[in-house]
């Protein structure tokens, strides 16, 4: 059998129908299961990449038959998802099957072992849509009861959700119970965001086109930004929160990913081991963060919305961050001197996520300009209105040279003849085939942890934050973070 790890990337993209394969969601009755797993696998369902004879099959504590989780899951669709075709049910219905037992319970976990021998297919693939602290229970108890043996002549895969642990030392002790019970190949710990297509598209653009990786250096780029900013505050989840806060929740997952992504050399191929052993050099060379480098804010009250310590499971003294703003630095030979600036709030007047490259000035300017000479611009937008856009200076047209902002743009929607796939769409295609590419290496968590430890130790959320109406840019000491060397950050609505 192939090393999964090696399998060959983009089969998603070219067509590719999934192997027959029993998917397995511990977790099956909870919001995530039922937000994006269960829509996902119906997207592949209505698309033909789930193979015909592809099982689904759910665990959890809650007592239920099979006709009462069909039931759930349907109208889990009609909500998340909208009007369910009738006749596509009728054929995906009978794929889902039901299993009680308690997530570390051995004896449950033996009788859903029976379930998936019943089933009859011995290639397994196991999600953990539960709790953070269910994974190493979920573990041992699959080594116990059998579970984690892959049958003769298929295989076994476990997907981790984030968060993978809460610091490092967490991280290695669960990397360790997982290591012991699958190889690294069978393991796949998921972060949604490297499945959106603007996030996949920034290899290809470096990669696959003459005119930008010349240009992705020091010697042309000034600075770049990453933003990632949620008009919406806690949702209900203010104890989750409490414990999570801004540098855990997106900061050592989602955007260290992205600096990895733009920052990365170029791979042999894109393949697993080899594009995460790039992305774990770059992690290598981040220079963890001083208390200099970092502002952490909190969402006050503004009007009628509240501010976080209004929040439920949130106490009035509380100082979790719920803003950050990072300057990271990376200590290689291409990114030497160019400051990634890193930011991420709740509450915030709009939604958008980002990548900004933020080019050099050219050394020499011939032109009598009445105003001054603006930088080119990259901007990658991940979210929403996934696409790119390069914005340069153009003369203007009459008498003299009058300079004006012009840009090239590349929208995915009305482009190609399909919408982006949904992110889950696209992992759980991938984790059945086998192919890594788009999740995490225990040593790429690992060394993601050590850059933002820091950040939690002192200078985190134990420090003082600065307080910012709820719907505004955030508080008025990230600009001034860029301020001090002649940066600002990109306004997403702005065309120049």
């Amino acid at each position: 059998m192939p090393n999964d790890a090696e399998t060959v990337s983009l089969a998603a993209s070219n067509g590719r129908q999934s192997e027959p394969c029993t998917f397995v969601i511990f977790g099956i009755t909870g919001d995530l299961a039922a937000r994006k797993l269960v829509p996902a696998l119906w997207a592949l369902h209505l698309e033909g990449r789930l193979h015909e004879n592809t099982q689904i099959v759910g665990y959890a504590r809650s007592e239920r038959s099979n006709t009462e989780l069909r039931d759930s899951l349907h109208g889990a669709l009609q909500t998340y998802v909208g009007t369910v075709d009738q006749a596509a049910w009728d054929s995906f219905a009978p794929r889902l099957h039901y299993v009680r037992g308690g997530y570390g319970d051995t004896a449950g976990h033996t009788e859903l072992l029976a379930a998936l021998d019943g089933l009859g297919h011995p290639r397994r693939l196991f999600y953990t849509a539960t709790p953070p602290e269910t994974y190493e229970d979920i573990v041992n108890a699959m080594v116990a009861s059998g579970l984690a043996a892959s049958p003769e002549g298929g295989w076994t895969r476990l997907v981790i959700e984030k968060p993978f642990g809460h610091d490092t030392k967490s991280a290695q002790q669960l990397n360790n119970v997982i290591s012991e019970a699958f190889a690294e190949d069978q393991i796949y710990r998921i972060d949604h965001y490297l499945a959106k297509e603007t996030a996949q598209n920034i290899a290809v653009l470096r990669f696959a086109n003459a005119l930008f990786e010349p240009i992705w250096s020091n010697k042309y780029v000034d600075y770049v930004e990453i933003s990632m900013m949620e008009p919406m505050g806690v949702e209900g989840r203010g104890a989750f929160y409490e414990a999570a806060g801004v540098v855990r929740d997106v900061f050592q997952n989602h955007l260290l990913q992205l600096i990895a992504l733009v920052a990365m050399e170029p791979p042999s191929r894109w393949q697993a081991n080899a594009v995460r052993d790039e992305k774990v050099k770059v992690f290598d060379a981040l220079e963890a963060p001083s208390r200099d480098d970092v502002v952490f804010g909190q969402y006050d009250r503004h009007g009628d919305t509240p501010g976080y310590r209004d929040e439920d499971g949130v106490t009035d003294q509380s100082n979790q961050a719920t803003y950050a703003a990072v300057r990271f630095k990376i200590n290689n030979w291409r990114w030497s001197g160019v400051p990634f600036y890193v930011r991420s709030g709740k509450r915030m007047g709009a939604k958008t996520t980002e990548i900004v490259l933020n080019f050099k000035k050219p050394p020499h300017v011939p032109f009598a300009l009445k105003d001054p000479l603006k930088a080119d611009r990259l901007v990658l937008r991940v979210n929403p209105d996934e696409g790119i856009q390069f914005v340069f200076n153009a003369k203007q047209p009459g008498q003299g040279t009058n300079l004006g902002r012009v840009s090239l743009d590349f929208a995915y929607e009305g482009r190609f003849d399909r919408s982006p796939p949904d992110a889950y769409e696209t992992l759980l295609l991938d984790a059945m085939l086998g192919d890594a590419t788009l999740f995490m290496r225990a040593d790429e968590i690992e060394a993601q942890w050590r850059i933002v430890e820091p950040l939690l130790n002192g200078s985190g959320p134990m420090a003082d934050p600065h307080f910012y109406p709820a719907g505004t840019s955030g508080p008025d000491a990230a600009e001034r973070l860029l301020q001090a060397a002649g940066h600002a950050w990109h306004d997403p609505t702005s065309t120049s």
